[in-house]
């Protein structure tokens, strides 16, 4: 009987379920003219451009955004938890849909960087969000404890005189 049969594992699939053999990828791709290479290479340049952009948009004018719709809401409600909860809801909204439309910018990316000659197997998506995440924290950490934070008094207008 053989080693993967129902009875003998219990009835466990042993072994690798169709359609999920590692992918390969051919060494070099297609010939093609060197005028085409260097036109793919220009866009995946802007691709991995727009890429950057959307993600540096997911720390600083999203949350803002977020928060100029939910004092909005604040006002004509006229109440603070239905302003939070519109604020909320709407930094979902926002921080999900970027992330969808990065995702398909960085496997349109991928596609490109391909056809421009590169062996591109990985996209760049996570290494943009973290480096961007690095950007944006950065920035905020010098503003906050140095230009107009608790500790600020070189720049404070409150400073003595």
């Amino acid at each position: 009987m053989a080693s993967n049969d129902p009875t003998d594992t219990g009835g466990l699939f042993v072994g690798r379920r169709p359609g999920t053999r590692p992918v390969r990828f051919r060494d070099v791709p297609a010939s093609v003219r060197t005028g085409r290479r260097n036109a793919d290479k220009l866009l995946s340049a802007l691709l991995l451009l727009a890429e950057t952009l959307l993600c540096l948009t997911v720390w600083g004018p999203q949350p803002a955004l977020a928060l100029w719709f939910g004092s909005h809401v604040q006002y004509w409600t006229d109440s603070v938890t239905v302003g939070i909860i519109a604020a909320f809801a709407l930094m979902l909204v926002t921080l999900f849909t970027t992330l969808a439309i990065a995702k398909r910018v960085d496997h349109a990316w991928k596609l490109v960087r391909r056809a421009a000659g590169y062996r591109q197997e990985r996209g760049a998506l996570e290494r943009i969000f973290v480096i961007s995440l690095m950007i944006a924290g950065t920035a905020f950490a010098i503003w906050f404890l140095i230009l107009n934070g608790p500790g600020s008094s070189v720049f404070s207008p409150q400073a003595p005189k």
